[in-house]
């Protein structure tokens, strides 16, 4: 049985410069070194000639492709391009008026490099299988669900409702269309050869290959994040109210079932503004650089933030980013809170009208120039001065990476992780094939 293959968008651009660094065969032709293709017209502008479609298929396994300007964290604090080197099949196609590169690739090859772009290659073997079968899991629950959806008609990037004056918006990672799953944190981090792997990466790989999370008989959805901030959140606070069981709140420590009601907003304040022991509430350097990357390790308050804007700072954020102006911002009240203090109802008072947003990434959206780290926050209004207090980074559903990064440091296995973040899922082999 082969092993099935991936197809991974990993830039649109309506100009893609790129090396082939060793031999490649496109349209009858083998060809190596520098190509440059160009959207013209509808088509693909490569040597002269325009397509609908281009593949470069390597004549060799040690070939590989680069491409160039590749952006990394879209949209978030640490976005930025680097050139990144892959390995496998490169295929353009015409996608809304550019073009589209994709990388097609074994799930296996894949998930090396996912592994290693999430996080470093040198964090301990059970955290890194663990998250071999995260990512596995999750990747192959999206293509299951792109096979059952091929013939039907998609949404576009987003769902969302909106009112006169509500706005609720959720971004989910299983709405391309064109592909399988996109290259950035979006989906989940996947950056080829560029991020060195190592042995222990390809042990981890091989030593759960083709294993994934089952939950009454479906892979799992196995979402992560990189800091829950104590407690993880519910599957329905971040994207459509659906509830899967094995994405439930639950304590980031030994007792899992130590959750203060923090839906309650007194709950959350006391909360978000203590340090509560948790997995991830480290802040220990060997074990930090062992598993972030060198952008991530750029972030050293993940566990508890402070952001501060002044009101005329505020104001223009959410004119910029909602395109609407709702006079001065003079308050910001959370309506509703998830299990983990993320708030996925926020209501914006502005001396104008007042608007209500969510959920969780849109609000952290709307109030700042990137990303909030999360929506787990308090705030307090001193003058003419918002300071927000918040908890974690990122959605906080299913795995936190550092916590279990944590786990793996101090004796777990990969398989105590799994049941401490995914409760009532089991490990079983994907019968999934392309």
């Amino acid at each position: 049985m082969n092993d099935p293959e991936v197809k991974v968008g990993i830039v649109n651009a309506h100009r893609i410069r790129l090396n082939l660094n060793g031999t490649f065969s496109a349209k009858g032709e083998r060809v190596d070194g520098l190509q440059v293709v160009e959207y013209d017209e509808g088509g693909i502008l490569w040597n002269d000639n325009v397509y609908q479609r281009l593949t470069f298929k390597p004549q060799s396994d040690d070939a590989s492709f680069s491409l160039h300007e590749v952006t990394i964290g879209k949209d978030f604090h640490w976005e930025r391009k680097e050139t990144q080197t892959f390995r496998g099949i490169l295929q353009f196609i015409v996608d809304e008026g550019q073009l589209c590169a994709i990388n097609i690739l074994p799930v296996e090859e894949y998930l090396k490099s996912v592994i290693s772009s999430e996080m470093k290659s040198t964090a301990s073997l059970e955290f890194l299988k663990a998250h071999a079968v995260i990512s596995r899991s999750w990747l192959m629950a999206q293509i299951e669900k792109h096979r059952q959806v091929e013939n039907e008609q998609r949404d576009a990037f987003f769902s969302f409702h909106r009112t006169e004056d509500e706005l609720v918006r959720w971004y989910d990672r299983e709405d391309h269309t064109l592909f399988d799953v996109c290259a950035d944190d979006h989906c989940q981090r996947y950056q080829g050869i560029t991020k060195a792997s190592s042995p222990q990466v390809a042990q981890a790989v091989e030593a759960t290959r083709g294993m994934v999370l089952y939950y009454d008989g479906q892979i799992c959805d196995a979402r992560f994040s990189k800091c829950c901030g104590g407690i993880s959140e519910e599957f329905g606070t971040c994207w459509e109210n659906i509830d899967k069981p094995y994405l439930k709140a639950m304590r980031d420590g030994k007792d899992e079932n130590d959750i203060p009601d923090l839906t309650i907003e007194e709950n959350a304040r006391q909360w978000i503004l203590s340090t509560p022991d948790a997995f991830c509430n480290t802040q220990n350097k060997r074990i930090l650089s062992h598993i972030l990357n060198n952008y991530d390790q750029e972030t050293d308050d993940f566990y508890r933030w402070v952001v501060q804007y002044t009101q005329q700072e505020l104001t223009q954020l959410v004119v910029q980013n909602l395109k609407e102006d709702l006079g001065d911002i003079i308050d910001l009240v959370p309506l509703a809170r998830g299990k983990s203090g993320r708030i996925y109802r926020l209501q914006i008072v502005g001396t104008k009208k007042s608007i209500i947003i969510g959920k969780e990434l849109e609000i952290r959206r709307v109030l700042s120039h990137s990303h909030l780290f999360s929506s787990a926050f308090v705030v307090d209004k001193n003058y003419d001065r918002f300071i927000i207090h918040g908890a974690g980074w990122g959605h906080g559903v299913g795995l936190c990476q550092i916590g279990a990064a944590v786990m793996g440091e101090q004796g777990y296995s990969y398989k105590q992780i799994l049941q401490h973040y995914y409760p009532g899922a089991y490990l079983a082999s994907s019968l999934l094939n392309d």
